[in-house]
């Protein structure tokens, strides 16, 4: 095979696994921010703290993540189906590929929500600040590199996830890779899917990269403007080296 011949449906593979990726990753994020918000506004010393709350959707993310992706995805069928009224091609499999991501996503954004400075938060409650004040005026912006890393983390999975959804209809890469380079035994097609994969994948992790350093080099003004804002205070200079 040339690369004329290969090159028509490579291309409709990529365009096929990235708008399976693009779409579950933004329903994984729809659905996985606010439940990791809420377990972090319901746990133990949270804004919302209840314990049952807390321990419910802990259980059912747990419970979500702990399930083999191929397994789910077989389950997710009928119900993918349903939905779409397809039982095969990228828009069939978005339904598996973001529930399967959702759980994922939410315990990265509740560990990045986490790390948030606490007196911060504390400051504005001290200032009447209620519990979403405190949730899109702190948590979120000065959480939000973390959230892009995650967010990085959770597109590289779905690539990942989308080749196996390739292998039973969901088309993409992972189908051509399966059909012509598997069971055609094929070498040129499976080399050429490697590939392509392992740029979209390098590709999403520079620029998740980027965006994280930015974010973050901004971030930090931000929260040195929020401590002169709400302290009154600068940060303290490391001491200077004497030789």
């Amino acid at each position: 095979m040339n690369w004329s011949e290969m090159r028509p449906e490579l291309v409709n593979a990529t365009l096929d696994t990235l708008y399976m990726v693009g779409w579950s990753t933004f329903y994984a994020v729809l659905g996985g921010l606010p439940l990791g918000i809420l377990l972090i506004l319901t746990d133990r010393g949270g804004l919302l703290q209840n314990t049952v709350v807390n321990k419910v959707v802990g259980a059912i993310v747990n419970i979500g993540r702990s399930l083999p992706f191929f397994i789910l995805m077989i389950v997710l069928i009928p119900f993918s189906a349903w939905v779409t009224n397809q039982v095969s091609g990228p828009t069939a499999f978005v339904v598996p590929l973001a529930i399967g991501a959702v759980p994922f996503f939410a315990r990265l954004a509740e560990t990045a929500i986490r790390e948030v400075d606490h007196g911060l938060v504390e400051a504005v409650q001290s200032m009447g600040g209620g519990t979403w004040t405190t949730v899109f005026k702190v948590l979120l912006p000065q959480s939000l590199p973390s959230l892009i890393a995650g967010i990085t983390t959770t597109v590289i999975t779905l690539i990942g996830y989308s080749a196996m959804a390739g292998a039973v209809g969901g088309g993409g890469l992972g189908s051509l890779a399966y059909t012509r380079g598997y069971l055609r035994f094929e070498s040129s097609w499976m080399i050429a899917n490697i590939v392509l994969l392992v740029v979209l994948v390098t590709l999403v992790q520079l620029a998740g990269d980027l965006a994280v350093r930015r974010l973050a080099h901004r971030s930090g003004r931000s929260t040195a403007a929020t401590r002169l804002r709400l302290f009154g205070t600068r940060p303290t200079p490391a001491p200077a080296k004497t030789s």
